[in-house]
């Protein structure tokens, strides 16, 4: 007898290659039109499906895990944060959870560099002129910018996402600063040629530029507070292609309205969508829609990572990318 195929629920359209094999591999029924679950239509998904594939955007807390039903075993996420499911009382329930990391430290290291770029370079700037047609022609104090090379780098985070920046800031010229749970090996330290600090507080008041690159948990929920924010100087830049939650975003925006920092360029931010509209305002920020990760190869191979996880569990195996309270 052939074995029953896995029932699959996807919350969001992913690209056309990843929904064709899964379509061929399980029982899918996939997101049609591509707008986000609301919470009862995420409740009955979890009631029929025996896995779950929601996206970082998909809120699975307790009250929700609560109405799941005896089917779900698996939530397989598409997106490498976990930080929007309850990992420990999902596994009390015994649900799995998995996730696809490793995947996009290259796209958003890219990212990075371009909103260091483009807030230092002042691009946006730039493009609005042209697009206005007010460029009047070049002249010698016409758009300038600052230089990146020889400004001091401090990353906050020195995972994967944090060292592909650090490589791609060394090309640029930039000291490599950071700042970590762990001191990193030495031959990875000398490989960036860079500085650890065990005091984040040290670190970012002689920095000239902070990329926030660690994940968001209870421990760096606003990391980089008002008091934080001070601490920097005044010419300094910050760039989060993160989480929005690490920084408090009132602060930052009083503290970029008032002076007390030149710029910033985000890619995330502390309340999703809802983006503070003093922020929008700012002329010395550059906001994208969370597009860090955005490339469709990118995508794809999320998409394989959750192929490859739930084809595991349906195998009687442990997911390779499980994710277990004591990871975060």
């Amino acid at each position: 007898m052939p074995t029953k195929r896995l029932s699959v629920v996807v919350t969001r359209r992913l690209p056309e290659a990843v929904e064709t094999r899964m379509t061929e591999l399980f029982d899918v029924a996939l997101r049609d039109p591509d707008t986000p679950m609301s919470r009862d239509e995420l409740a009955a998904a979890m009631r029929a499906a025996d896995v779950l594939v929601p996206t970082i955007t998909d809120r699975i807390d307790a009250g929700l895990l609560a109405q799941a039903g005896e089917r779900l075993k698996l939530i397989a996420s598409y997106g490498a944060g976990v930080d929007h499911i309850d990992v420990a009382t999902a596994r009390q329930r015994g649900i799995l959870v998995s996730n696809t990391p490793g995947v996009l430290a290259e796209d958003t290291a890219d990212m990075t560099l371009a909103l260091m770029l483009a807030v230092v370079r002042r691009i946006p700037q730039g493009l609005a002129a042209m697009q206005a047609g007010e460029w009047q022609g070049w002249s010698p104090m016409g758009n300038l910018g600052g230089r990146l090379g020889g400004r001091r780098l401090g990353i906050l985070g020195m995972g994967r996402i944090g060292q592909a920046v650090a490589r791609r800031a060394r090309a640029f010229g930039l000291q490599i600063h950071y700042h970590n749970r762990k001191r990193l090996r030495p031959e990875t330290e000398e490989e960036f040629e860079a500085t650890w600090w065990d005091s984040l507080d040290q670190m970012v008041a002689r920095v000239d530029i902070l990329s926030v690159n660690c994940p968001h948990t209870p421990s760096t929920f606003h990391l980089m507070n008002a008091r934080r924010l001070k601490l920097m100087k005044p010419s300094a830049v910050i760039v989060n292609t993160s989480r929005g939650e690490v920084i408090d975003e009132n602060a930052l925006t009083r503290g970029l309205r008032a002076g007390e920092l030149a710029g910033a360029g985000l890619d995330v931010f502390e309340h999703g969508h809802n983006v503070n509209p003093r922020l929008r305002a700012l002329p010395n920020v550059v906001l994208l829609p969370h597009m860090g990760s955005a490339t469709l190869e990118g995508r794809v191979e999320m998409g394989e990572k959750v192929i490859i996880n739930i084809k595991t569990f349906a195998d009687g195996h442990r997911p390779p990318d499980q994710v277990v309270p004591g990871m975060l």
